[in-house]
């Protein structure tokens, strides 16, 4: 019989203790790593381990009611489920109930509160421009997009002015008498257009309406006085309910964290105008994170001419605020009219706020507006219960599969059920890495999964080593036939697994809520698997049959050549040389 060729198959043969050392080092990792993070549980979902329910109830505005609609509605569950599920694997379920309700469920070990802000954040998001603020600088720069069609001497000179006004702001104004003539300066300003236009279309003006005016003017000036942003019950109800086309004010940070007050004129975008916003790691000029918007058609006009008129104006009047639910959460200032339906806001962003401001363009426009009706606790009895009776069944499983190979296999066990094991570990690991890394949560499919995954493990065992009996039978001994069995056995383990995982991911993609646990703990084991039987099973089984128990052929290694119908061992014979004729001799 020939010896198995040398090369990469072969050096592979003669160092099987390299992947068991590979693989036994990232269990090892792995494992620190999972005592380290003081995470040394997989994170269950609402469904095992209890968590907060959310009743949301839609409300329109008067004479509106039929926004109250299924486009609006799906529309709106989607948006809060992208704040909230993030990958979609964390187990927070958002659903409708009804023509008005939406449900959340957020499982414990989630920050809750954290959550309900989020979900919580239901009004309308709006650019409104900046009439006036007590503090003059600090603020972000909005510019083109890299996209759109500027030049970089233009963008490096917005940043220069942005930390030369940065430098020099953060200070409120100097006393109450000049805070309020810039108030009443700006208000008039913001008012001048709609006022030359009146005088223009009819030269007597009512004394009532300018009257009505002068009050809104004073009421807003004596609101912004009286404004103690640096309170917490302040800034929970100022600029709340102010109407889109009445100027407010509002509470907001700047960039020193500092809480300051503002006064701002009506909305000019709507936050549906919004197409997509993300942050972004300009490496092209010295702005570091930014935040780039792209708007729609209808957008894309409004944007530039509110830009345009802003860029007329000296600060702050040159500034728009981005306004959730009231709050300004960034105010970026503007040289120039922003043509291109695209904008960039550059600033001293971190990654987490530049990310934060993404997703507040980008999910914060609901098409509704919400009510948070109800807000209880859900006990986790019942899916303990069942959680306990999955662990049993998943337990007799394992079990009957340990069974079947020590009946049919043998010696052979002493194979598979360390690569369970091994599997079994690296799954658990892995799960409770996941659950702080991307908000896994470990739920009632996801445990079926995890159960249907040990027959697919099982499965490439037993392909190998049927394999090998394969070899065997054809009258070779156990270490060629172990080498000859691979190159077959692997083919095929890896189709079968391609189409688990193929399987399985399409189950994520199309499904939502509870399933996609299932899908992904398939995925996953489906992975593990490979990298067990190619890492482990195979590297044990090279070391094994170099020993005499299973190179023998012993009748309880399961290996034995007489119980698998054996032909005689395969050998080189010389073919005889042909009698010579004595009378030709």
């Amino acid at each position: 019989m020939a010896a198995p060729k040398r090369g990469r198959s072969g050096s592979a043969q003669s160092k099987p203790w390299r992947p068991l050392g590979f693989i036994l080092i990232a269990i090892v990792a792995l494992t620190g790593g999972m005592f380290a993070s003081g995470h040394n549980t997989p994170r269950l979902g609402i469904d095992l381990a209890g968590g907060t329910s959310i009743t949301l109830r839609a409300v329109a505005e008067p004479g509106q009611e039929s926004a109250i609609n299924k486009t609006n509605m799906d529309t709106a569950v989607d948006i809060m489920n992208r704040r909230v599920n993030g990958l979609g694997v964390s187990e927070a379920e958002v659903q409708t109930q009804g023509n008005k309700n939406i449900i959340v469920n957020i499982p414990k070990g989630t920050n809750s509160k954290e959550a309900r802000q989020q979900v919580g954040t239901t009004a309308k998001l709006y650019f409104r421009p900046v009439l006036a603020t007590e503090v003059s600088g600090g603020a972000a720069t909005a510019t083109p997009s890299p996209s759109a069609s500027s030049s970089a001497s233009d963008k490096a000179t917005d940043k220069a002015t942005d930390k030369a006004t940065s430098s020099s702001s953060a200070t409120p104004s100097a006393t109450a008498t000049s805070q309020g003539r810039a108030v009443t300066d700006a208000l008039k300003a913001d008012a001048t257009p709609s006022a030359s236009a009146s005088s223009k279309a009819s030269s007597s003006a009512s004394p009532s309406a300018s009257s009505s005016s002068d009050d809104g003017t004073s009421k807003l000036q004596a609101q912004y006085a009286a404004l103690d942003c640096t309170k917490k019950s302040v800034r929970a109800t100022a600029g709340k309910g102010a109407k889109p086309t009445d100027s407010t004010v509002a509470c907001g940070q700047n960039s020193q964290k500092q809480w300051q007050k503002y006064i701002l004129g009506p909305a000019e975008v709507d936050g549906t105008d919004v197409k997509k916003a993300q942050a972004v790691f300009n490496t092209q000029t010295a702005a570091g994170w930014t935040v780039t918007m792209d708007f729609t058609g209808k957008g894309a006009k409004k944007f530039a001419d509110i830009t345009g008129k802003l860029a007329q104006n000296q600060s702050p009047q040159n500034q728009f605020a981005i306004v959730l639910d009231g709050e300004v959460v960034s105010d970026p200032y503007v040289k120039q009219a922003l043509t291109g339906g695209n904008a960039e806001i550059s600033g001293s962003f971190t990654q987490e706020e530049a990310q934060g401001l993404a997703n507040m363009l980008s999910y914060g426009a609901l098409p509704l507006s919400f009510k948070e009706d109800s807000v209880t606790t859900v006990t986790a009895a019942l899916g303990g219960e069942q959680l306990h009776a999955g662990l049993i069944a998943g337990a007799i499983g394992l079990a009957l599969v340990v069974l079947y190979l020590l009946v049919f296999y043998r010696g052979l066990s002493v194979i598979a059920i360390p690569s369970l094991m091994v599997s079994a570990i690296l799954t658990y690991v892995i799960m409770s890495l996941l659950g702080p890394t991307i908000g896994f949560a470990l739920n009632l499919p996801a445990v079926c999964g995890a159960i249907v995954a040990i027959g697919i493990t099982a499965d490439s065992f037993i392909v190998f080593f049927e394999r090998i009996r394969d070899e065997i039978r054809e009258g070779r001994s156990l270490r060629p036939a172990v080498e000859r069995a691979w190159p077959r056995a692997r083919r095929t383990i890896l189709v079968s697994d391609f189409v688990s995982f193929l399987a399985a991911a399409v189950l994520f993609i199309v499904t939502v809520g509870k399933v996609q646990g299932f899908a992904f703990t398939l995925g996953l084991t489906t992975v593990l698997d490979v990298v067990v039987v190619f890492l482990f099973t195979k590297p044990l089984m090279t070391i094994l049959a170099r020993r005499k128990f299973f190179a023998s052929g012993h009748k309880w290694s399961g290996l034995d050549p007489k119980a698998l119908g054996a032909k005689p061992p395969l050998r080189r014979t010389r073919r005889p040389h042909a009698p010579v004729d004595p009378k030709e001799a």
